[in-house]
């Protein structure tokens, strides 16, 4: 397993970290198998969407702002549940198949770390799995 750090700049963010996942599978060698993106926090996630339009992350973010605010009548008394639910909803792993060396990935898909309760400095970390 392998781990990079993501610094995020504000309370929410989707950072595309295809990236550092491609870089981390090319010094792996694996021609063919999975690699699994996991996020160790509570107020985080990971997710597979749209790279090519900025506005997709922007979208996603403040639909979910509108479905889970910030305030609400929640009783965690850290005052973050929603970026906890926001967590919840997305998930903490995304497994992507790996075939002739490459992440098997759409034309506009990307890795995106999501950041619900920053800014903070976090950790992805990556497995990949030979077949």
């Amino acid at each position: 397993m392998r781990q990079f750090s993501v610094k995020t700049q504000a309370r929410s963010q989707m950072i595309d970290v295809t990236a550092q996942v491609r870089s981390i599978l090319r010094e792996s060698r694996v021609e063919n198998g999975i690699c699994v993106v996991f996020v160790p926090h509570t107020t985080a996630a990971v997710t597979i969407n749209e790279n090519a339009d900025p506005d997709v992350p922007r979208d996603i973010l403040a639909q979910l702002d509108k479905t889970i605010p910030l305030r609400g009548d929640y009783l965690h008394s850290e005052g973050n549940s929603a970026a906890h639910i926001k967590a919840s909803l997305f998930g903490a792993s995304e497994t992507v198949l790996v075939e002739g060396g490459s992440l098997v990935l759409g034309t506009w898909q990307s890795i995106f770390f999501c950041e619900f309760d920053g800014p903070r400095t976090r950790q992805v970390c990556v497995k990949i799995i030979p077949a």
